[in-house]
């Protein structure tokens, strides 16, 4: 079990609801992945991410699927790209990542509080 944290802590972090408006094949990096293009709307705009994914999704199934990341980390070099948000999943028995998804739609940018 993690240690505890405050409320103010949750707070800090941003989970935001975007669309994937592209995906492509990220064939530079160590692990398979793709590099997503995910809309946060207008005050975010479109942010960049790689995504250890590939063992569950391909590039044409993630278009225009919502999907929840963290928009508030700093960029991080990830081979040839940087990436600008952490897509959320969680890994099955199998150890694939399943995305984290809302079930319904929301406006892009919604954050998760």
């Amino acid at each position: 079990m993690s240690d505890t944290i405050t409320r103010d802590d949750f707070l800090k972090v941003e989970l935001r609801v975007g669309r994937v408006v592209s995906a492509e094949p990220f064939p530079e990096a160590r692990k398979p992945a793709l590099i997503l293009h995910i809309d946060f709307g207008e005050k975010l705009g479109v942010k960049k991410s790689s995504a250890q994914i590939t063992e569950l999704y391909t590039p044409e199934q993630l278009v225009d699927r919502l999907v929840v990341a963290v928009t508030n980390l700093p960029p991080r070099q990830i081979g040839p790209i940087m990436s600008e948000c952490l897509v959320t999943g969680f890994h099955n028995e199998q150890q694939q990542v399943a995305l984290c998804i809302p079930d319904a739609t929301v406006p892009l940018g919604t954050r998760l509080l």
